[in-house]
């Protein structure tokens, strides 16, 4: 199984970069990766990304070495699943609610022991059967990652349990939802706004989680 670029990077604690494409070309996807960010970010909570563009994405990207992150649809497991059976590197979930949320997301995509997500073991991410089937298993678990997205004011209460969990990587903190959230919608500078993101940053640290967000390159 192809490492995760981003993992290795965040494990040795440096900054990974990640590309957000908005439209369905996957030459998209091969430019971005060709420019040198880590992980190009496809998306199917708001674009209209079918599973064929998404995997076209996927090997655009690939062939540059970068990740792929996919912001699943919040929908059955297999909207969970199969971005990562079709090899991108980790997914993204949106509007994660509380700690209950949170664990069944752990459940659906990590395998045993740590959850119980359903095994195919014959698509792109197990090498179409080439590889060992625990060894699958056990490399899928560390070197595929999940993203918890805290982006409504709602799971704050829960945040510090949602950290301490353990089977996710990241916590990831969406602003553009969270203004609407708080009946600020645009205010980047809202005091609540940036309060909050700097303590789900710290939170997620605390509990030895990366954390993430958008940005700018003035922000890098």
């Amino acid at each position: 199984m192809r490492r995760s670029r981003v993992l290795e990077i965040l494990r040795s604690g440096k900054v990974a970069t990640c590309f957000k494409m908005n439209l369905a070309d996957s030459r998209v996807s091969e430019i971005a990766s060709m420019c040198g960010f880590d992980c190009i970010w496809l998306d199917q909570e708001h674009i209209g990304l079918d599973w064929s563009l998404m995997a076209s994405g996927i090997w655009a990207a690939k062939t540059n070495d970068a990740d792929v992150m996919v912001r699943v649809a919040r929908g059955s497991y297999s909207d969970y699943i199969r971005p990562l059976e079709m090899d991108a590197t980790g997914i993204l979930v949106p509007h994660v609610m509380n700690l209950e949320d949170a664990k069944k997301v752990v459940h659906m995509t990590r395998f045993h022991p740590v959850g119980r997500r359903p095994v195919d073991g014959g698509n792109a991410d197990g090498g179409y059967t080439d590889m060992d089937f625990n060894k699958y298993l056990k490399q899928a678990n560390e070197q595929r990652f999940v993203i918890l997205q805290i982006e409504d004011p709602e799971p704050l209460e829960d945040l510090e349990a949602i950290a301490e969990l353990e089977g996710y990587d990241m916590l990831f903190f969406g602003p553009g939802d969270f203004s609407h959230g708080i009946g600020a919608p645009g205010q980047w500078d809202h005091p609540l706004l940036t309060e909050t993101r700097k303590r789900v940053a710290d939170v997620a640290n605390k509990y030895g989680k990366f954390a993430a967000t958008v940005g700018s390159p003035e922000n890098y």
